[in-house]
């Protein structure tokens, strides 16, 4: 049985718009790996949405009653049915301010960076967590590992 998975893009900045088409080829591509742990019987809709940093901060502070912008946020809701299938609902929240400031800061490519969170927003769709520092470490390994696969550098030698 093929994967099913469903993306959708929402732009709600205007930092964003001219990134979306190769945004969009960056997802299309890391979705033909298998290294996410995408479950082959469920439905998944993952949703993009390209923010600026002061709507970031609002989502933060409401949900995570954090008052500050961030980088990414990530929000996964399973859905069981009686059948074999269930449905993942998933929202993924990106600030282009703050992304581009920590690629610049940390002098890394933007598309780069970019790729490595969206790596880092599928593993936590699929279970991955870094609360404590084993899951962090089992986390950072699989992210490195499919890095490599596009000769990108990991993020965490800088």
């Amino acid at each position: 049985m093929k994967k099913k998975i469903q993306t959708s893009f929402f732009c709600y900045s205007n930092h964003w718009p001219r990134r979306i088409r190769k945004i969009k080829k960056i997802v299309k591509m890391l979705l033909k790996t298998d290294n996410f742990g995408f479950e082959k019987n469920n439905f998944y809709f993952l949703n993009l949405v390209f923010l600026d940093d002061k709507k970031m901060k609002n989502i933060n502070k409401k949900y995570r009653k954090k008052n500050t912008t961030t980088d990414v946020l990530t929000f996964v809701n399973l859905i069981k049915n009686n059948k074999k299938e269930n449905e993942v609902y998933c929202d993924i929240f990106l600030s282009a301010e703050t992304i581009k400031n920590e690629a610049k800061n940390n002098l890394i490519n933007f598309y780069d960076h970019i790729t490595h969170l969206i790596i880092h927003c599928f593993l936590h769709v699929n279970g991955y967590d870094h609360k404590k520092n084993s899951d962090f470490t089992k986390m950072k390994k699989q992210e490195e590992k499919i890095l490599m696969k596009f000769n990108i550098k990991s993020p965490y030698f800088l």
